[in-house]
């Protein structure tokens, strides 16, 4: 490949890079693995430009060859030595159908089209479908468990919330702010937290997040916000989903339930 074919490459994937990483951490329930595979990839379309088909969209092409390299590695989320929550996520993905949760990732998460699922799953549009239909149906009654909403809009708290229990979850409570985020997960843990960024009093989600979190160790997160690519740093903690404002109740659905993959046995009911 010369050096200008690579820049034109180059391109091309970097305003692509940040969904790719969100979409690579939430199929593994790891950052790290996320990461080293999204890496593999990039490495693998430097070695061998055809893995990146310049006939489809940019992000289409990304997308596929990763789907390429994580599916020649066996599809891998817990790996020896990796923590509680990636080998609890691992025993339940085994018994899900092949290739589901790829795909309903693709369609809610990153909002592609059926046309696009199929392009880089390599399938048709109809399987593309029925693959999602299959993996929201398997996955919402595989765990069940306590979701803390984090959240300072009260619609926006009361249809989160709503959403939420037509699932089957139960919902510990609504924070507000910062202070009282904090003393609802000390009152009681949840198995999941789902957290906007700017809270009622200007305090921060993050930080709520984060100060829960130095507290009660692992805990999955799923953060709203209108710039997504802002928590796609490289630095920890990374939320294991980004759902981006407005959202739809589908986005909801698909990631408290993929979330709840990477919740801790002590949290829960299932």
């Amino acid at each position: 490949m010369t050096e200008g074919q690579t820049a034109d490459i180059s391109a091309m994937i970097g305003p692509e890079l940040p969904y790719l990483r969100r979409y690579a951490r939430a199929l593994t329930g790891s950052q790290d693995t996320g990461d080293r595979y999204a890496v593999a990839t990039l490495e693998a379309i430097l070695v061998d430009r055809s893995l990146f088909e310049t006939g489809l969209e940019p992000r289409v092409a990304l997308f596929r060859a990763f789907h390429a390299i994580w599916s020649s590695a066996g599809a891998p989320v817990a790996e020896e030595g990796s923590d509680a929550l990636e080998a609890r996520a691992q025993v339940h993905l085994a018994s899900l159908t092949r290739n589901t949760r790829e795909a309903l990732l693709l369609r809610t998460i990153e909002e592609m089209r059926f046309e696009q699922v199929a392009q880089i799953m390599q399938v048709s549009p109809g399987e593309a479908e029925e693959l999602v239909t299959i993996a929201l149906r398997e996955m919402e009654r595989s765990v069940l468990g306590r979701v803390m909403v984090i959240e300072d809009e009260t619609i926006i708290a009361m249809d989160i919330q709503s959403i939420v229990q037509s699932m089957g979850h139960e919902v510990t409570g609504i924070a507000r702010t910062r202070d009282q985020a904090v003393a609802l997960a000390r009152k009681e843990r949840p198995a999941l937290i789902l957290a906007d960024i700017q809270l009622a009093d200007n305090s921060s989600g993050i930080d709520a997040v984060n100060d829960i979190l130095a507290e009660l160790g692992d805990v999955p997160v799923i953060f709203i916000t209108a710039f997504p690519e802002r928590l796609l740093t490289g630095e920890r903690p990374e939320p294991a989903f980004l759902i981006s404002k407005p959202y739809l109740e589908e986005q909801v659905r698909s990631a408290v339930s993929q979330a709840m993959f990477f919740a801790s046995t002590e949290t829960l009911a299932a």
